[in-house]
């Protein structure tokens, strides 16, 4: 694609990277199959080809208009358009560029903007996030069915073990896992404590910054990296191997904090490696699978599971099939789920924000994962399984769980 950028960004960072992402589009359209709001609404604005116009033009010097800040807004972010690209464009950075600029020049409506502004205030505050939580289950009988589905039964989280091996890892423990799914978290450690490796938990270490990055509070996602950044360093100096992180949208957040931080004199370094050592706890397991393949194991409590793989694994981590690989190696069996690479519609605040849209991709999503007769639907990251766990007509599940149900129990040394 030939550009020409305005001169008020063309020599700047943003515009350079926007220029090089947008001359690798050849306009051959393969991400119009793939994008799930293309699919749905049959809008190519609404789909990675028309935003990247969109965005082009903007660049260019075209007047910004709230239609721009629409089409962009009803992204999912999912980057299924990466994934099927023949030519490497890089739509998750373009348009996360892209959104900064129009928040620029295109002011909100204030109810939207307050909207907004809650949401990257209230959730990625560990403390007050599961306060309100509580509260909800208390008070469940007397909220409104649309709001009491989105809050999961509480789930025993069982005991973490103690850091006893030579090997140590650090976890993520993010913002709204704990409380919604506090069972997660704890299941990983003992997994991976039968595979010779402690999981420590750090204090200070909190959310990510995808949820406030993606509401174009950019500035505040960059402090939460910095933050995490700082209490997680001097774990590693002192001999942590990785970061482990149980939310595939999470991991791929702090996989990117090297690129998002890189300009930053004082943490790009840092950030740089971190990023290296940021692992999906499938990637922890998955190297250990000799080892876990000895261990003991009991029956599975089903056998027949559905696994719906979270944007942010396939498309964002480009892990695709290690999780399943894992769980047919542990004896469980995983119906087909047809358009497996399409969005269920959380994709962090999107639920929130673009409702019937969500709902619309969860139905499809749903409907796909239940074809095949699961005993239950397990995911990899807590957005998802909230959403589908929603209306869902299986229990829904981390996988992570299922490996742990799996493994005998472990004698302590």
């Amino acid at each position: 694609m030939q550009t020409k950028l305005a001169d008020w960004i063309k020599d700047s960072p943003q515009g350079l990277e926007a220029d090089s992402i947008l001359r690798k589009c050849v306009h051959c359209g393969f991400c119009l199959a793939t994008c799930p709001t293309y699919t749905l609404l049959g809008d190519e604005l609404d789909s990675p080809r028309g935003r990247i116009y969109l965005m082009k033009q903007m660049l260019e010097g075209a007047p910004v208009t709230e239609r721009t800040q629409r089409h962009l807004d009803r992204c999912l972010t999912c980057r299924a358009c990466e994934t099927t690209c023949p030519s490497g464009v890089e739509y998750g950075r373009l348009v996360n560029i892209g959104r900064a600029l129009v928040e620029e020049r295109v002011p909100r409506k204030p109810g939207d903007r307050f909207r907004r502004w809650l949401l990257k205030s209230f959730i990625p505050r560990r403390g007050l996030f599961s306060l309100a939580v509580a509260l909800g289950r208390a008070f469940r009988p007397l909220m409104p069915a649309s709001l009491s589905a989105k809050l999961p039964a509480r789930r025993d989280p069982g005991t973490w073990p103690e850091a006893r091996h030579k090997r140590r890892m650090i976890v993520l423990q993010g913002c709204v896992q704990p409380s919604m799914a506090p069972s997660i978290d704890p299941a990983a450690a003992r997994v991976l404590d039968r595979l010779g490796i402690s999981l420590v938990r750090v204090p200070r270490g909190g959310c990510c910054g995808a949820l406030a990055y993606h509401l174009e509070y950019q500035d505040d996602g960059l402090d939460y990296a910095r933050a995490n950044i700082d209490a997680w360093w001097p774990h590693l100096e002192a001999g942590a191997e990785a970061i482990v992180i149980t939310a595939s949208g999470c991991a791929t957040q702090v996989r990117d904090y090297g690129h998002l931080l890189s300009h930053d004199p004082a943490y790009a370094a840092k950030a740089s490696r971190i990023s290296a050592l940021a692992k999906d706890v499938s990637e922890v397991i998955a190297a250990e699978r000799a080892r876990l393949a000895a261990l003991p194991k009991s029956k599975p409590r089903e056998t027949k599971i559905a696994f719906h793989s979270p944007c942010t694994l396939q498309h964002g981590l480009k892990l695709t099939g290690v999780v399943e690989a894992i769980l047919r190696e542990a004896g469980f069996a995983l119906t087909p789920v047809p358009d497996a690479h399409l969005c269920c519609g959380s994709a962090g605040a999107y639920s929130l924000l673009h409702p019937e849209i969500s709902k619309d991709l969860r139905y499809a999503k749903l409907k796909a994962l239940h074809s095949g007769g699961p005993a239950a639907i397990a995911t990899a990251n807590i957005g998802c399984l909230s959403h589908l766990d929603a209306a869902a007509r299986v229990p829904v599940v981390h996988w992570i769980e299922l490996l742990d149900q799996r493994l005998a129990p472990v004698q302590q040394e």
